[in-house]
């Protein structure tokens, strides 16, 4: 069974990396992992980069494979499987997703996206992160050390404007629209991944989306947004049973 991993802002794939490392200990090996047009990798001619186009891009990644996949998203990794999972669940044997707030009903947007998604100001915060160093990612927002000179490396124009228009296109009530497509469609196993200490979304809200949708929950206590690097041992196991189960 094929297991696909797309990550996030402002990420590449990279930041799969030890999770992916503790997964081949357990004999999980066939994965592949997606990068988001922008996010570490081209963006196509005509490419609108909004979210439904995310999702679009990703429904057709998964319809290349042929077969049903266990689908596993990050940030807004996760924003994409929930729009995959809410509109063409028959492509999906499994899915596991963080950052399970965003599609809340109550969910509002942390204050960094509601910067970016305001004309102007959001062009000058994301001049500013672009020039950040990996040290001041760490610093300023939690990006693990080890993870932090890959994501600086890769943070340049291209993906500054791919942010912009990625969450320009999801100002609310849109996440709260998906919420609801996703509540009504047709149910495949679902893993909802709660780390109990991630700041950019509210972590108990986990709760409500998990009994919403019937979904099972991995709970990565102390962990924070970036857990795959920070215990990648104990995720990579709880996604094991998860999937055997599945």
């Amino acid at each position: 069974m094929t297991r696909v991993f797309v990550h996030g802002n402002p990420e590449t794939t990279f930041v799969w990396t030890p999770l992916l490392e503790s997964l081949e200990t357990l004999g999980e090996t066939d994965v592949i992992c997606l990068s988001p047009p922008g996010f570490g990798a081209l963006v196509p001619d005509g490419f609108g980069g909004t979210r439904v186009d995310y999702r679009d891009w990703l429904i057709g990644e998964i319809e290349k494979i042929g077969t049903p996949v266990d689908l596993v998203g990050h940030d807004w990794g996760a924003g994409h499987t929930f729009g995959v999972a809410a509109a063409r669940p028959d492509l999906l044997r499994s899915w596991s997703a963080d950052c399970s707030g965003l599609v809340h009903p109550d969910y509002e947007w942390h204050p960094a996206a509601q910067v970016w998604q305001t004309p102007g100001d959001g062009e000058t915060s994301i001049a500013q992160i672009i020039e950040m160093s990996a040290d001041e990612l760490t610093n300023l927002f939690g990006v693990p050390a080890a993870l932090s000179p890959t994501m600086a490396e890769n943070l340049d124009a291209r993906m500054g404007a791919s942010i912009l228009g990625l969450y320009r296109s999801a100002v609310q009530p849109d996440m709260r629209n998906l919420g609801d497509a996703l509540a009504a469609a047709d149910r495949k196993p679902a893993l909802l991944i709660h780390a109990t200490q991630d700041p950019y979304v509210p972590p108990d809200m986990v709760f409500d989306v998990a009994k919403r949708i019937d979904a099972e929950i991995m709970t990565l206590d102390g962990l924070q947004h970036w857990w795959m690097w920070e215990d990648p041992d104990k995720a990579a196991k709880g996604f094991v049973d998860f999937w055997a189960g599945a």
